[in-house]
């Protein structure tokens, strides 16, 4: 794939289309894993955002700051990006880019989509299990933290939260294709996961899992079918933000670039 002339001519141009030769080449071989590969990579995304979560729940529980607990949270973004795990939301930019490229279909997108997001959950269910018979003192932090999201409630607010989720989790994806430097994608996950988890911006597995935490006390109020309706509300911001407020507008401007690439890939 060659950027075309009108998007080579100034250095900031070239960094976009060298990106988005990077998105790419990253895109393929995601979307054509094997079933195998998949559910393994997305199992491993739920516990690393699990690792995350129980730092969180910690923090959270000794100190009680919401600030201080979403920094601890980095660890999770950290093991995602050094274990080269599967997270939902990081399941918009690079493969839409790349079957926008023509270099895999819708139903290849599809098909990613769902299975990252149920072997993340599940994983991350799992994971929770575990935390919660370990560490019995961190039951009050969780049950009232799972409460705060799944009673959110169906407002303008609440979905405005989830979108605000959905395109800080996909900017960090866009960040980390714009350097080849370890240390600025290391920045670049502790800066997400202070905003993410710090403003208590909606996220739909991150927040999952607190939940499932709570729900693994035994002491909530709300129950798998409550967290189901909020699921569903956040997954629905989380892809508007996502799609709209980040994944649009990178392949507005990498669009020479795509383009160029799509009829190769065919």
């Amino acid at each position: 794939m060659q950027p075309d002339d009108q998007i080579m001519q100034g250095p900031g141009e070239r960094r976009v289309a060298e990106a988005a030769e990077r998105i790419v080449a990253e895109g393929r071989p995601r979307l054509h894993r094997t079933w195998t590969s998949l559910v393994a990579t997305s199992l491993l995304g739920g516990i690393d955002v699990g690792v995350g979560v129980m730092t969180l729940l910690f923090v959270r529980h000794e100190t009680g700051s919401e600030l201080l607990a979403g920094l601890a949270f980095s660890v999770g973004l950290i093991a995602l990006l050094l274990g080269h795990s599967e997270l939902f939301t990081e399941g918009f930019l690079v493969p839409v880019a790349t079957v926008i490229a023509g270099a895999a279909t819708w139903l290849d997108l599809v098909r990613m989509w769902v299975t990252v997001l149920v072997m993340n959950l599940i994983g991350g269910w799992v994971f929770t299990w575990l935390v919660m018979q370990a560490y019995p003192d961190l039951h009050r932090t969780a049950a009232a933290m799972g409460a705060h999201f799944v009673n959110g409630g169906y407002t303008l607010g609440t979905f405005c939260i989830s979108v605000l989720g959905g395109g800080v989790i996909t900017l960090m994806t866009r960040m980390h294709h714009g350097t080849e430097s370890m240390t600025g994608k290391l920045i670049a996950s502790i800066a997400t996961a202070f905003v993410l988890a710090g403003l208590g911006l909606w996220h739909s597995v991150l927040d999952s899992l607190i939940a499932f935490a709570g729900l693994h006390t035994g002491r909530t109020a709300y129950g798998y079918a409550d967290w189901l309706g909020w699921l569903a509300w956040a997954v629905l911001g989380n892809v508007v933000g996502g799609l709209l407020l980040t994944t649009s507008l990178r392949l507005v401007r990498s669009a020479p670039v795509l383009s160029d690439d799509a009829p190769s890939a065919g």
